[in-house]
């Protein structure tokens, strides 16, 4: 995740509390999300982190079953801390990749190809015809593609999320799209979500555990990297609340 190129929002709004999705019931009645027969999927992610956030649970369902996981890594989250006062930005790079390394163990998908496409961190967009052919290249073979949701409201999110679907729909394959920033910046019943195409995958305990040590291994975004305010954690207890949930939910 980064927070380059996130939509604004008042000073004083600090975005939506857990509380409020937990006491939401329309979580409770989305029908089952069903992997059963998946043989290989591709889960493409904006920024390192993302698959894990969104999907985490899922990419342990799919290890577990055996299916073939693609990670595609469409940037490497260069602008996560811009500024810093510890982390060039190449440095940056490199402990992200390994963070994701160790995350992909956590979920007992340590096998997993990983494919970093070298886009720009808060970019994508300029790049949004160029990622749908290189997706539908990379998306042969599969058939499930993971991907954000295109309209998860983060610009590097809504490209990813577009392009990802346009190649599973040239390549005629089963596609679901995961959100993120959804959690923080709407709200529940918000008419701008396509709540009618939501399905839920339930997480047993120790998917939930596998979840809880992926999400620890971005050390660089759940803590402080330096002293500086530059250097501060990205994904606050108060975002991480949001996936720490016994199902994940993806729009079909």
């Amino acid at each position: 995740m980064t927070t380059e190129g996130a939509p604004a929002r008042p000073a004083e709004d600090t975005g939506t509390p857990e509380e409020e999705w937990v006491r939401w019931k329309g979580l409770d009645r989305l029908p089952a999300l069903d992997l059963e027969g998946v043989r290989e999927a591709v889960v493409v992610a904006p920024h390192p982190d993302d698959e894990t956030l969104g999907f985490g649970g899922g990419l342990a369902v799919l290890a577990a079953s055996g299916a073939r996981l693609r990670i595609v890594a469409v940037t490497d989250g260069e602008a996560s801390h811009p500024g810093s006062t510890v982390f060039t930005q190449d440095r940056l790079v490199a402990r992200r990749a390994a963070e994701r390394a160790d995350a992909l163990a956590a979920l007992g998908a340590a096998g997993s190809g990983v494919e970093r496409l070298g886009l720009p961190d808060g970019g994508v967009g300029v790049y949004e015809q160029e990622l749908a052919r290189r997706l539908a290249d990379l998306c042969v073979g599969a058939d499930l593609c993971v991907a954000p949701w295109e309209g998860d409201p983060h610009p590097d999110h809504e490209a990813v999320g577009r392009a990802s679907l346009h190649a599973a729909r040239t390549l005629g394959i089963r596609s679901v799209s995961y959100p993120v920033w959804t959690w923080h910046w709407r709200r529940p019943g918000d008419t701008g979500v396509p709540w009618d195409r939501a399905s839920r995958l339930d997480l047993s305990r120790d998917v939930r555990r596998r979840k809880g040590a992926a999400l620890r291994a971005f050390t660089t975004q759940v803590a402080p990297i330096g002293p500086g305010e530059a250097d501060r954690a990205i994904l606050e207890p108060s975002m991480l609340a949001h996936f720490a949930r016994d199902h994940e939910v993806v729009f079909t």
